[in-house]
């Protein structure tokens, strides 16, 4: 099989309208799936679902975790824990509805519901790529500030530069893609992994804080971070490129070989989401043993966390690291969020762009106001836009998750890779969880 294969014949059944054209289809199924033993074409999967890992490490999740751990030591990484299972339920589900339908999520929102409402999805997708990206330039601005001293504004103005080099990779194939990102979550991991080590954490305390305690519940400003995490852990924007980007694979056409393609990819997001959480509770465990331990229980600036690491845990190296791995994950975060406005874009109604105005189109609309805040206001402002991106970004993913849970559940819809009911109850509990927190954070964010 090869790019040159048509999609699966799948009825269309349940649906308003019929399939059009695949997803992302200049690297629809690209990505062969040749015969041969089980690891091989397990392997043949491996790569979608770290692109989907990157999301749940943007920036954006910085803030959070930098805060949570700097004042409650390790007691919120049980927040993180649970947010990464309902990620995990969530990824799958998307890799189920993409292989059964041959749709990606916002194409199947297109089929699914009328026009008005589809293209108010559409309008609400494109403010939560927005917002997403508005993440991705500050956080890889305040990179550049601290690598090099580069002035935020000019930061902000480099990250534009980009496009050049997702397109580039893009031209190369989209193994290429998975290569780099996966190389750069490697860096990642190796600079948190040392300063670690410099932190010396308790590891005792590491073991308890994945346990649930009522205190997060009862204690008012616990719970307003632990829905900051969640809220800065699942992000709308993962679940349309996931589903786009797992039929990249040329898998078969018959049943068998589709629920294979589905075992295969769940597995690839799994991990990789696993991978995510190791990463982001590192994050937290630096935080509470570099600020917490030492009385710094106030720490949720970037800036202020790099200032302070080196003095804290006595290595000049400490905050070189921070600010190489802020920038790797700005980097990444670019370009899965390029794939994703594509998606959402051609998905919900059928319009194309070349990849390189896409792109810059949206870096666009981030640019412009975080270049004005970033001028106006410096590092507070920067850091305040970027706590109104996790908000917008909050608001947006019920009418994300809940069109995913319901299209996956309809066996009309789905046909045989219908998801188990069991599976369905578990996912409309997490939709109803993330709903509902989402909504708090947000009437929290607006109060004040």
């Amino acid at each position: 099989m090869d790019a040159l294969t048509p999609p699966p014949p799948l009825p269309d059944a349940g649906w308003r309208n019929a399939r059009t054209s695949p997803s992302l289809p200049e690297v629809s199924r690209s990505i062969a799936v040749r015969p041969g033993s089980k690891w091989r074409r397990a392997f043949a999967f491996l790569g979608p679902g770290y692109l989907v890992a990157v999301g749940y490490m943007d920036p954006g999740n910085w803030a959070t975790s930098l805060a949570g751990g700097s004042k409650y030591g390790y007691a919120l990484l049980s927040v993180a824990l649970i947010s990464n299972i309902m990620a995990i339920i969530l990824q799958a589900l998307c890799a189920r509805l993409a292989i059964a339908t041959g749709r990606d999520l916002a194409q199947a929102c297109r089929d699914a519901y009328p026009r008005p409402v589809a293209w108010g999805l559409w309008a609400l997708a494109e403010l939560a790529i927005c917002a997403t990206d508005l993440a991705e330039v500050i956080g890889t601005a305040i990179g550049l500030n601290l690598l090099f001293g580069l002035p935020l504004e000019i930061g902000v103005v480099i990250t534009a530069l980009d496009v050049f080099l997702i397109l580039y990779l893009q031209n190369l194939g989209f193994r290429w893609v998975e290569a780099f990102v996966i190389a750069l979550l490697g860096v990642i991991a190796v600079c948190f992994g040392i300063q670690i080590a410099l932190a010396n954490p308790d590891w005792g305390g590491v073991v308890r804080g994945f346990a649930p305690t009522t205190e997060i519940v009862t204690n008012s400003d616990m719970l307003y971070l632990a829905l900051g995490i969640l809220g800065a852990t699942v992000m709308p924007h993962n679940l349309y490129l996931h589903s786009g980007i797992v039929q990249t694979r040329a898998y078969g056409h018959t049943l068998s070989e589709r629920r294979e393609a589905l075992t295969f990819a769940t597995l690839d997001s799994t991990l990789a989401l696993m991978f995510a959480l190791t990463v982001n509770a590192s994050l937290l465990i630096l935080a509470a043993a570099a600020f917490h331990q030492t009385g710094r229980m106030e720490i949720a600036e970037l800036g202020e966390a790099h200032s302070l690491l080196e003095p804290l845990l006595g290595a000049a190296i400490a905050p070189t690291l921070f600010g190489i791995a802020l920038l790797c994950c700005g980097l990444n975060s670019t370009v899965t969020a390029t794939m994703a406005g594509q998606i959402v874009m051609e998905g919900f109604i059928n319009f194309r762009l070349p990849p390189w105005l896409r792109r810059l189109i949206t870096r666009g609309i981030a640019i412009v106001p975080a270049a004005i805040v970033t001028i106006a206001y410096g590092d507070t402002g920067a850091a305040s836009l970027l706590i109104l991106s996790q908000v917008i970004l909050s608001l947006q993913l019920p009418f994300a998750v809940i069109p995913l849970v319901t299209m996956t559940a309809s066996k009309t819809k789905m046909g045989e890779l219908v998801a188990p009911r069991w599976f369905t109850a578990i996912a409309v509990a997490i939709a109803a969880i993330i709903v509902v927190l989402n909504l708090k954070l947000l009437a929290d964010f607006i109060i004040g």
